[in-house]
């Protein structure tokens, strides 16, 4: 029988987004990675940039944790598993402490983590220790480590952050506002790892910066108590599927392919910028990313535009996912209105708004079966095809995005999450139609009348 595993661990939050947690929750990772330890990163909720970044910073896998998308059960086996060859397990949280339902709080409770507030202290005094013993104090019986100011401007500023804090809060140290620590982003956040050619010294100067302010030491470890064992069946041996990876598309959650692989499949990677074919490949699978910002250079790779036309027109198995969706368009428009025709198999059109057009998580009943994911995107879609489902938000949200398909083809702006119901995912990519069929069916699906498509662990990208 297996026996829990203990590991030093903390949970880094904030009061909101843009405070900073990925940022420090990178030099954190560095900082110990350069002191010889193991570090184990995993994000709260729904992302696919900030894991990223902390796979480089501290050279290892980063897994989603959340108790709906991920589950419970699934959640306690990453951290388990973690837990046995890690030093040290950090875990960013999303969004602000206490905000979603479930929220990185809840997580942070159950698994009984203790929480690093992260404080942006810009043009802040003495309020800090207001903000900090709300964080701490909000929700009884949260684990809360103390708290780390960010943005901080001198010592002296420090110093009356940390002369703020009362009722024994714990003092972690301060990261400065230096332009060379802080990473930049786009419209959907963080500018990709791979993008960024000083990302390296970037992670070590924020790494000394931290080391010089704050302990270096290992919290007390936590407990992670034994998962249930669940086998994954081999319902896709041999299938072979060839996966988009390149600077446009390269949003995918590593316990996605991680699945594929444990249920039999052969995965290949390709380019749709770069190659001029696909893959010798049964199935094809088209994530998100960023096409708005290369499709002028999709569109001019017109042998791959008829490799996936030729796929398609083949009856092989095809799931795009939101930017894999826009790239089946038969057009899509980035902001400057520079338009560029591509692979045209979604007849209608995209067009990118300065705006998020759409943020929330989402549960589709699909003929195959439920599965779980989340949508975020800043383009608006026309189409008149009718959608076979809609997605449902869990916390009530208008989004209910459309998922549409044409044969076996399945498109949608849903970043789904594989391992929420593998049987489902196994029924999406079999090249046969009986294997197709033989997942879970689903209930009828109650239509959700909203505005139509309103709502949008990484290896390696190619340069």
């Amino acid at each position: 029988m297996n026996q829990p595993r203990h590991c030093p661990a903390v949970l880094i939050a904030a009061p909101a987004s843009g405070q900073g947690k990925t940022t420090v929750t990178a030099a954190l990772a560095r900082l110990h990675c350069n002191l010889g330890r193991k570090v184990r990163v995993f994000k709260c909720g729904p992302d696919f940039l900030d894991p990223m970044i902390h796979e480089r910073a501290s050279g290892a896998p980063v897994y989603q944790l959340d108790m709906w998308m991920v589950g419970e059960q699934e959640s306690r086996r990453l951290l388990w598993e973690a837990a046995g060859e890690a030093d040290l397990i950090l875990i960013e949280g999303v969004m602000g402490l206490f905000d979603g339902t479930p929220s990185s709080a809840d997580l942070a409770r159950h698994f009984g983590v203790p929480v690093l507030g992260v404080i942006d202290g810009t043009a802040m005094a003495q309020t800090f220790g207001a903000l900090a013993l709300g964080l701490a104090r909000y929700q009884p019986n949260l684990p809360f480590a103390g708290v780390l100011a960010n943005r901080v401007g001198t010592l002296r500023h420090a110093q009356l952050l940390e002369g703020s804090l009362t009722e024994g809060l714990r003092w972690y140290g301060a990261l400065s506002r230096e332009t060379g620590i802080e990473l930049p982003s786009r419209h959907l956040g963080l500018v990709q790892a791979s993008e960024l050619n000083d990302l390296d010294v970037r992670l070590d100067a924020a790494a000394q910066a931290l080391g010089s302010s704050c302990e270096v030491a290992l919290p007390p470890p936590v407990t992670f108590a034994a998962p249930a064992v669940i086998e994954a069946e081999p319902l896709l041996a041999g299938v072979r599927i060839a996966v988009a990876r390149d600077e446009a598309f390269a949003f995918t959650y590593g316990a996605s392919l991680d699945l594929l692989r444990a249920m039999g499949a052969e995965l290949s990677f390709f380019s749709p910028i770069h190659d001029r074919q696909l893959p010798e490949a049964d199935s094809l699978y088209l994530p998100g990313g960023y096409p708005e910002l290369h499709h002028q250079a999709l569109s001019a790779n017109i042998p791959m535009l008829e490799a996936i036309r030729a796929h398609h027109a083949a009856g092989k198995p095809l799931l795009a996912e939101c930017g894999g969706m826009l790239y089946l368009l038969d057009s899509l428009t980035d902001v400057h209105g520079s338009r560029a025709e591509l692979v045209g198999l979604l007849q209608g059109d995209a067009v990118m708004q300065k705006k998020l057009a759409a943020l929330a998580l989402q549960s589709v009943e699909l003929p195959e079966g439920v599965l779980r994911g989340h949508t975020y995107h800043h383009s608006l879609t026309n189409t008149e095809w009718a959608p076979i489902a809609r997605g449902l938000s869990p916390n009530g949200g208008r989004g209910a995005e459309a998922v549409y398909r044409q044969g076996r083809m399945t498109a949608s702006y849903v970043h789904f999450y594989f391992p929420s119901n593998p049987r489902a995912v196994a029924a999406l990519f079999a090249p046969d139609l009986e294997t197709a069929i033989a997942g879970k069916p689903a209930p009828t699906v109650d239509r959700v009348e909203t505005q139509s498509n309103v709502g949008g662990g990484l290896p390696p990208m190619r340069p």
